[in-house]
This record gives structure tokens, C-alpha cells and sequence, in this order.
């Protein structure tokens, strides 16, 4: 798995999309040069838009400039998660230029920051899943960061183990005990964490899904009268 540096090295042109918070972040990384970002708190299927070419026209380039697309695949709003994923698979199509998304997660993200934070270990990091469940990262005594997992509210680590939220994330239920919030800002995040191994190439963006959906399927029948 690369790293946000060995991306930049190899790309020279890096755009971000994160649409996993309330915050819809786009930025513009470039080999050498400041990087660009813009966040806004507008629906994804418009923020997103125009936050990329808000960076694009501040940079004084056009897509045909990006190298690799770099996305986050979730967890987080899934309506925004599916936008992005959408908008790189068009990018993508438009350009011909197969092979070049990269994605990471949002919660595994967050770990690594607080294990390195100061914050007191060992911890989890959790969003809502529904149903009763909570997508949940562990960070060890040791910083070492677990992998993402689903699981049900009764699951969680138990007490003392702090868990953290983070804020800016949709949520239906509440968690099972209290939380400690943690901001979830991309372009610090990653720029603080940018030689860590995070991303990995897909040929097919796609918004994260802890399992592949199930669908019954439907038997067609001729309507009948009820028998008497």
C-alpha cells in the first residue's frame, strides 16, 4: 500500500475527494507547489463540484493536469461516498486514463491521529452503522492500529477503553456510553500522516460496505383470485 508522498512522487498531480462528513473537502496536491483545498457544507452532488473546480481554477489547470485520483471510499454518508465514487468513474471514462484512483478510509485515518496525539490508549474510534452496529477502529496500547471493523453496540470495547466520534459525521443513534469528540479534517490529517501506508489502487471506486447487499429475489406469479 503507498503512501500520500510515494502518490504525490509517482502522480505529480493528486486530486482529493472526501464527502464522508458533513464537510464536502476537495484539494489539489502538485508536486513542489502549496496545496489547494476547499470544504464546503452544501449536499455532496454540488459541494463536491464546485469545491474541484474552485481548486482547479485556483491552480490554473483543468482535469487533463490530474495524475491519479485520490478518494475517500468510507465509512461516512454513503449519498456522499456513492458521489465521489461516481464523479472519479466519469473522470476516470472522460480521460481514458484507467488505473489511476486511489482510496483510503476515513476511521483507520482518525486512528493513526490519535495514536499519535497523545490521547489515552488504549482506544476506539466508531460511526453509526445502523442497525445497531458501529463501524469501529482499535488503537492497541502500543499505537498500533486495528483494521476496520462492523460491529454490534454490545461488541464495542468496554470501559475504561475511551471511544471516540468523530463530529462531523451523520449519526442515528447514540452511542452506547459516552463519547469523546475528534475533528475530522482531511487536509490536516493527511498531511500530518502523509509517509503512512493508507491508500490502494482500485479499478472500480465504490463507496465502502462492510458486507456486499443481499437481494431476495422476486418470483413473478400470475394474480389469482383468493381461494374460497
Amino acid at each position: 500500500m503507498p503512501s500520500l508522498t510515494q502518490l504525490l512522487a509517482q502522480h505529480g498531480c493528486l486530486l482529493v475527494l472526501d464527502a464522508a462528513s458533513l464537510q464536502v473537502q476537495t484539494g489539489l496536491l502538485r508536486a513542489g507547489q502549496p496545496a489547494i483545498w476547499r470544504s464546503a457544507t452544501t449536499e455532496a452532488g454540488t459541494g463536491l463540484f464546485v469545491g474541484v473546480d474552485e481548486c482547479l481554477r485556483e491552480a490554473g489547470v483543468d482535469l487533463a493536469a490530474i495524475g491519479a485520483f485520490v478518494f475517500c471510499e468510507g465509512p461516512g454518508s454513503m449519498l456522499g461516498l456513492r458521489t465521489v465514487a461516481m464523479a472519479v468513474r466519469t473522470w476516470q471514462t472522460i480521460s481514458a486514463r484507467p488505473g489511476t484512483a486511489y482510496r483510503y478510509q476515513s476511521l483507520p485515518l482518525l486512528a493513526y491521529e490519535l495514536a499519535h496525539s497523545g490521547a489515552a490508549l488504549p482506544a476506539a474510534v466508531i460511526a453509526d452503522a445502523r442497525r445497531d452496529s458501529w463501524h469501529c477502529v482499535t488503537i492497541a496500547a502500543d499505537r498500533s492500529v486495528g483494521p476496520l471493523q462492523r460491529l454490534p453496540t454490545a461488541a464495542l470495547p468496554a470501559p475504561p477503553t475511551p471511544l471516540w466520534q468523530p463530529h462531523s459525521f451523520r449519526a442515528w443513534a447514540e452511542p452506547p456510553r459516552a463519547t469523546h469528540d475528534c475533528s475530522y479534517v482531511v487536509s490536516a490529517l493527511l498531511a500530518a500522516h502523509a509517509d503512512r501506508d493508507l491508500f490502494s489502487a482500485t479499478d472500480a471506486p465504490d463507496a465502502y460496505q462492510a458486507t456486499a447487499p443481499a437481494y431476495k429475489k422476486w418470483s413473478a406469479q400470475v394474480h389469482r383470485a383468493p381461494a374460497k
